[in-house]
């Protein structure tokens, strides 16, 4: 429960430090005074986004401390979940710098706002006026009879496989598509890789062909200066070019023993006299082997002819380009192939996890059903103590053909204000009090069923007065019994029965307007009460009306 509440230049409050009680407190004051501002600052250190517009000095820094006592409500596992130091005492803690910026703290650690919502939701409920308009809305619906059911960890199990479950329905979508988008193309990448598997590429034979080429293109001009080659070396206009060297050998070789050059050139004219003898013999098998043949010809020209009009026709230039083609084709072809098998899977990942779903979903369904006929009793119980006892409330739990985050329910909350009147949704329906005292209904149930450590409701009374405004009071003084209740009313039947009265108020000063709050003690309650009666004028009826409030 919040047993203190600092803040310190927050709009209208400049500073204050208020000690809160378990039990039933009152909060009153006029309009404008600042109870909407002291319900903002509480929502800071509950996780809600601020900005620089809530400092009333913009020079300094604005920060909200609210001390709370968790020992009772079993959050050890919260702290533990995010590294934060457990204190049964622990303090939330929010701070906004002058350029908006904010930071904030649990019991010292800095936390994300996220962090700090999550706890903020587990110790403290704040009904708004506006809130009230949530009782159309099917989240808040589905959180009543949820809370109600006491499924949570069926509930969460669900969920997670429901979302699994959608993901696998995206994943079978796009895989599917691109199966659909593959399969279309199928036809023109089998062709395509038909024809090049079919050329028979090797990737080296397109520069030995057009060597191979060039050379019988060339065969007449090569076997001409290959035999006259030949015909040098051998013989040419009578001067045998390999006898003069064997002649100039021996000559050398008479002279070796008088000098040592002549051996080293002895030597030398042998070596050459051997590749020369080599040079001729190659160069006059080579003339005799060279000779044009036309056919081999025209069989490499068809050969190029097709691996140029394959790169021209794919925008390459070589035949390993082709060949990695090749690859890419087979790799979509097998793609179509694979995506079938793995499509397969998918479905019937999906069809298993449906029936899944489906079962868990039947579970949770007759769970709310339960629960929802508690609630459609309380309800009406609570209408009927606050003055609607011709009042009908029903939720309405139809099945959805497929599942969705929630399940396969459909849940409504009907109304009808009049006897035998036509049960319609209740925010088409009801009227402004009528709305906040179904809501009150709902909070009542809500409260007992999650063991929130306090609630704050903010003119959960409007629209009502007099002996039902009493009734209200009743029913939130009973429910304080098992946690702390904090109310914010303009109606003194309701002040009245709280345990304890904070007044809030303005004062001017030369420079500013500044809101303060105050506990009374009794005399100071029997007068404000008096003057919620009354006016500013207390007159001695009022007075004494306003002790027989706070002996009721």
């Amino acid at each position: 429960m919040l047993t203190r509440l600092q803040i310190r230049n927050y709009a209208l409050i400049r500073e204050l430090d208020m000690q809160w009680h378990n039990g039933f407190s009152i909060i009153t004051g006029e309009t404008g005074a600042g109870k909407s501002i002291l319900l903002g600052a509480l929502s800071l250190i509950l996780g809600k986004r601020a900005d620089s517009s809530a400092l009333n000095d913009k020079s300094k820094k604005c920060s909200i401390e609210g001390v709370f006592q968790i020992e009772k409500y079993g959050l050890d596992s919260f702290f533990q979940q995010h590294d934060l130091d457990y204190d049964a005492q622990t303090i939330l803690r929010r701070e906004i710098a002058a350029n908006g910026k904010s930071r904030a703290f649990i019991n010292d650690t800095p936390v994300t706002l996220p962090v700090m919502k999550e706890l903020g939701e587990r110790l403290i409920d704040i009904h708004s006026q506006h809130q009230t308009l949530q009782l159309g809305n099917q989240w808040f619906q589905f959180k009543v009879i949820d809370t109600l059911a006491q499924h949570d960890t069926k509930l969460k199990t669900y969920k997670a496989d429901f979302n699994k479950w959608t993901k696998l329905k995206k994943e079978l979508a796009t895989i599917q598509e691109a199966a659909d988008k593959a399969r279309a193309d199928l036809d023109y990448f089998q062709f395509q890789f038909n024809q090049l598997d079919e050329a028979q590429l090797q990737a080296e034979e397109q520069e030995q062909l057009e060597t191979e080429l060039n050379t019988l293109s060339h065969a007449e001009e090569i076997k001409s200066n290959l035999s006259q080659v030949s015909s040098i070396l051998y013989n040419d206009n009578n001067i045998n070019t390999i006898g003069m060297l064997r002649e100039a050998e021996q000559l050398l070789r008479k002279l070796t023993s008088f000098s040592n050059k002549a051996e080293e050139l002895a030597q030398r004219t042998e070596s050459s006299l051997i590749e020369i003898q080599d040079i001729a013999a190659e160069a006059e098998s080579l003339a005799e082997q060279t000779e044009y043949n036309p056919g081999r010809a025209e069989e490499i020209n068809d050969r190029l002819n097709l691996i140029y009009s394959l790169q021209q026709k794919h925008r390459v230039d070589t035949i390993a380009e082709l060949l990695e083609l090749k690859d890419s084709f087979d790799e979509k072809i097998q793609s179509v192939v694979s995506s079938d098998d793995q499509l397969i899977a998918i479905k019937e990942q999906i069809a298993q996890l449906e029936v899944k779903l489906l079962k868990q979903a039947e579970a949770i369904s007759s769970k709310r059903r339960v629960a929802a006929k508690k609630v459609q009793s309380k309800v009406e119980s609570v209408l009927t103590e606050v003055g609607m006892p011709n009042a009908n409330f029903q939720v309405e739990i139809n099945t959805l053909d497929t599942p969705n985050i929630n399940g396969v329910d459909q849940i409504n909350f009907l109304f009808s204000a009049n006897k035998n009147g036509d049960l319609q949704e209740v925010s088409k329906v009801a009227s402004g009090g009528e709305m906040s005292r179904v809501m009150l209904a709902l909070k009542t149930l809500l409260s007992h069923s999650s063991a929130l450590p306090t609630i704050i409701f903010d003119e959960i009374d409007t629209g009502v007065s007099g002996e039902i405004a009493g009734k209200i009071g009743n029913i939130l003084r009973e429910m304080a019994k098992g946690m702390q209740v904090i109310n914010i009313t303009h109606l003194p039947q309701v002040a009245g029965k709280g345990d304890f009265h904070y007044l809030v108020y303005k004062k001017d000063n030369a420079q500013e307007t500044i809101s303060h709050i105050r506990q009374l003690d009794r005399e100071e309650r029997i007068a404000e009460l008096a003057k919620m009666l009354s006016g500013e004028q207390l007159t001695e009826a009022a007075i004494n009306n306003a002790k027989e409030l706070l002996l009721d």
